[in-house]
């Protein structure tokens, strides 16, 4: 339990540190990975859920035996990224830079799997 606890904190405490300041980086996000981004509801929409997953996450970290049910979820929402990400790249759609983000996903993910592993179920 204290594993899983840990792990959902990291990801939630560093998620949020990623996120946050892309609210405040839409130009330099154009400018430095072009296209500029021309639909700022899809932008500032992928932002907020993956902000309130972040929250999701320490939830998680507060009470992981409750909470052990979300942590499929969880994994499936780092997983699907990078498998998307992959896909996107093999057909020559993001740069590698982009592809190189979803490490960290990959290694949460893999971690809220064995979370899940090793966390109690409720009786």
């Amino acid at each position: 339990m204290k594993f899983a606890r840990q792990v959902f904190r990291v990801a939630g405490v560093l998620g949020l540190v990623i996120l946050l300041p892309m609210y405040f980086l839409e130009e330099r996000i154009g400018r430095d990975l072009p296209p500029p981004i021309t639909h700022p509801e899809n932008y500032y929409g992928f932002l907020a859920v993956t902000v309130a997953w972040q929250v999701m996450y320490l939830m998680i970290s507060t009470d992981p035996v409750r909470y052990r049910p979300l942590m499929p979820v969880a994994a499936l929402a780092k997983l699907s990224y990078v498998t998307t990400l992959v896909v996107l790249f093999a057909v020559g759609r993001v740069a590698s830079v982009v592809l190189g983000t979803a490490t960290f996903d990959l290694v949460f993910g893999v971690l809220f799997v064995a979370a899940y592993t090793r966390t109690p179920r409720i009786l």
